[in-house]
């Protein structure tokens, strides 16, 4: 295939990133998915009611902010079969649609209210976002530095990849005992447990298995600040050497690493910042995380120097041991303070999303992994007469 072939190609990262943010819009319009009731009202009757009495410029600018991205996604991933005024009337159509039903649906769901005012915001900010994109379109997906850079510096083959290590920043955002320390779904399930329910499991298993002195063993090991640098430094280096997975050998890996990181620490400030009831933006500045910060770096840069196999592989490992100590070590006594710092409220359904991804991306990332390494073995394996 020529490389004009190749560039008037569709965009599968505009594609697949256009499909996780919708199932994020969906997973934020019907969290918590419980409580299921019906009033007696038709799904969409909310479309002739009249406007709310009471208005907040907060509730109106987030919802026309949460569809612009939508919005812009659908006109990059539609490109180059439908450009210019197509594509955003189709984003403008599909915005449209797409709240209408999140809506309507939430018509039977008890802490939400469905609101024809939020359907209007949502489908204006589809259009907003389709229409700021669309001139840029082009830029981005066929001709202009950016797309030329995207070619010089990343894989071609490594969309999905790149749509896991992006989410990667918004994943720490979410409060954890010690930084970075995503994946104790495990943990959170065990405590909430009753002592009956958790004798049970136990019997089960065979007597060596049993941790329950196990947290308290691991823990004497090394001092809590220890302990969170250990989990800092394995957190992120996993996450960079993933990173530098999708990027080509001669681009400037050390220079995207570092703005990766600052990155990622702006998200966590800033979410840190609007959630936390005392304006702290930075309190999850320890020692211990900072010198996870150092170290985490230092060993991915390192790294860099080695083969792609070796760096997937130390990544693999260090996200396993991360996840053993961050499912077996016991909370640290000061992170029910924090998390009682952080708002809930109006953010209550955003914190549900960022706790979410902060739960399940270290096993996306291994199953992203275990997937590589069986296309590897499946492209070595003979072929049979």
């Amino acid at each position: 295939m020529s490389e004009r072939a190749w560039l008037r190609r569709p965009s599968v990262l505009a594609r697949q990133a256009l499909l996780l943010y919708a199932a994020l819009i969906v997973y934020g319009s019907w969290y918590p998915f419980s409580g299921w009731r019906s009033l007696g009202l038709a799904p969409f009757a909310y479309l002739f009611d009249p406007m709310p009495q009471y208005l907040t410029a907060f509730d109106v600018v987030t919802n026309v902010l949460g569809y612009m991205p939508f919005g812009a996604l659908v006109v990059l991933a539609v490109y180059p079969r439908w450009r210019g005024p197509l594509a955003v009337g189709l984003a403008f159509v599909l915005g449209g649609l797409l709240s209408g039903v999140m809506e309507a649906v939430q018509t039977y769901l008890p802490t939400r209210v469905a609101s024809n005012l939020d359907l209007a915001a949502n489908a204006l900010g589809a259009l907003l976002g389709a229409a700021i994109m669309s001139p840029a379109t082009g830029a981005l997906l066929d001709r202009g530095l950016l797309r030329r850079l995207r070619l010089l510096w990343f894989e071609r083959d490594r969309a999905a990849l790149a749509c896991l290590v992006a989410a990667w920043p918004f994943a720490t955002m979410y409060p954890a005992p010690r930084m970075f320390g995503l994946g104790n779904w495990p943990h959170a399930l065990w405590l909430r447990f009753d002592s009956t329910t958790q004798d049970a499991l136990l019997a089960w298993t065979p007597p060596t298995w049993h941790v329950g002195a196990w947290p308290a063993w691991v823990a004497a090991w090394l001092p809590d600040g220890a302990w969170e640098a250990v989990i800092t430094t394995l957190n992120l280096f996993a996450a960079l050497a993933l990173a530098s997975l999708t990027v080509r050998r001669h681009a400037p890996r050390v220079r995207l690493l570092l703005m990766f990181i600052v990155t990622a620490l702006c998200v966590k400030a800033g979410a840190t910042f609007l959630q936390s009831q005392s304006g702290l933006a930075f309190d999850w500045a320890t020692p211990g995380a900072l010198t996870g910060l150092v170290c985490g770096t230092v060993m991915a840069l390192v790294a860099l120097r080695w083969r792609r196999r070796s760096r997937a592989a130390l990544a693999g490992m260090a996200l396993v041991v991360a996840l053993v100590f961050v499912n077996l070590l016991p909370v640290n006594p000061y992170f029910d303070v924090v998390l009682a710092d952080w708002r809930q409220g109006r953010y209550l359904h955003f914190n549900g999303l960022a706790q979410w991804l902060a739960w399940i991306w270290p096993y996306a990332a291994l199953v992203w992994l275990a997937f590589a390494v069986e296309q590897v073995w499946l492209k070595r394996r003979p072929t049979q007469a």
